[in-house]
């Protein structure tokens, strides 16, 4: 199978051009970190962007950071973190789920629109990504964004590339915000709560003014015997110890809350936002259900009455990572009902094996209407279809 590296944009817009005239399909890859994910490889020739790399813009004062697709993702978050500085939106990690290798690129942060449990305070990877330079299905070099906000005109094609995964054009380089490392991160850990209850009590801090950071939910035999409840917060010492006060009266119906910091917080935090805790059985299938917050409790018991289950909630309860048997649909019509029940949602099948992937709709099937304006959109950036043809959804 074909292999590209180009080393620079003009080097893959050359790439595409023939590509497109040829209508050869191509696979756009950044480190490999997440290739068991979406539908199987064909035959498509392989466009990677791991030879576009290096830092090209890093203003501290501004707060704002600018890399080729390629560069790893460690060597950014390293630079910020020298000037104590950090991605808002705590990227995942796929390979201890996904159990793959390679290197997390920063292209790929933004082509996948990674983000973590910060999400829920500071938004997804796409309200911080600020400028994006890509190659269309044309072969085209597009730049849109800046360094700014308000250079952000016209038609959005910063947050259009953001998720899209690879489907509509090759990223070269991104451009994100970035914000201060806090000084002080606790977390509050609530013991003993069943789903509904924990539920309960995520949305009551997050209404309250104390401002979480992160919000999930372990059951039990979730990374341990019993359930734990962690509610996050960060910023300046003596506002964190006053904010963590007040959460523990606010919440004092529901338990004895004890605080955890340093390495066991952080422990904790890549735990959720890695999903690790359902990384094993490597053959189970692993989804990311997207609902209501307050709907989370009803969506899963929806599906544990119909297949045996394990999850754990994020975002409150409106994010469930959820591991079922890979048997027969990996339980993809139980899911989606009950995603469908509870009024609004999406459920993702992020692990499975290769024959389940090639079947079963990876992404959510979008309706009619919403279909025709995808396929559209497909159509004016990758006229001829050769950009990772169906693997978000058949012909897209």
């Amino acid at each position: 199978m074909t292999s590209y590296a180009p080393a620079s944009e003009q080097d893959a817009a050359a790439i595409v051009t023939q590509a497109a005239a040829r209508s050869e399909p191509l696979r756009l890859v950044g480190g490999g970190t997440k290739a068991a994910f979406g539908r199987p490889p064909q035959d498509e020739a392989t466009l990677s962007a791991t030879g576009l790399t290096g830092i090209t813009l890093y203003e501290p004062a501004e707060m704002v950071v600018a890399a080729r697709a390629g560069t790893p993702l460690a060597e950014v978050e390293a630079l910020l973190a020298g000037r104590g500085q950090m991605l808002p939106f705590e990227p995942m990690d796929h390979r201890p789920l996904l159990g793959s290798s390679g290197e997390p690129t920063f292209g790929a942060v933004a082509a996948a629109n990674n983000s973590g449990p910060r999400r829920i305070n500071a938004g997804a990877a796409r309200d911080s990504l600020i400028g994006v330079r890509f190659v269309n299905g044309r072969g085209q070099p597009i730049k849109s964004g800046g360094r700014v906000m308000k250079n952000v005109t016209g038609l959005d094609l910063v947050k259009l590339m953001a998720g899209s995964w690879g489907t509509l054009g090759l990223l070269t380089e991104v451009t994100f915000k970035v914000l201060p490392v806090q000084e002080h991160v606790a977390t509050l850990v609530l013991p003993g709560l069943d789903d509904a209850a924990a539920i309960e009590a995520l949305a009551t801090a997050l209404g309250s003014p104390f401002e979480l950071t992160g919000a999930a939910h372990l059951p039990a035999g979730i990374a341990g015997a019993e359930p734990r409840t962690l509610m996050r917060v960060e910023g300046f010492s003596k506002s964190v110890g006053y904010r963590l006060g007040e959460l523990r009266r606010l919440l004092r119906r529901y338990g004895e809350a004890r605080t955890v910091e340093g390495e066991e917080s952080a422990a904790l935090w890549r735990a959720v936002r890695d999903a690790t805790p359902l990384a094993e059985p490597r053959e189970a299938a692993v989804w990311r259900i997207s609902t209501a917050p307050t709907r989370g409790p009803a969506v899963t018991a929806a599906i544990a009455a119909q297949r045996p289950a394990r999850w754990f909630y994020d975002w409150g309860g409106g994010l469930i990572w959820l591991a079922t048997d890979a048997a027969d649909d990996a339980g993809a019509a139980v899911i989606r009902a009950a995603v469908k029940a509870a009024g609004s949602g999406h459920a993702t099948l992020v692990r499975a094996p290769e024959t389940l992937r090639a079947a079963v709709p990876v992404f959510e099937p979008l309706p009619e209407p919403l279909m025709r304006v995808t396929t559209g959109i497909k159509a004016a950036h990758d006229p001829a279809g050769i950009f990772n043809p169906g693997r978000m959804y058949a012909g897209v």
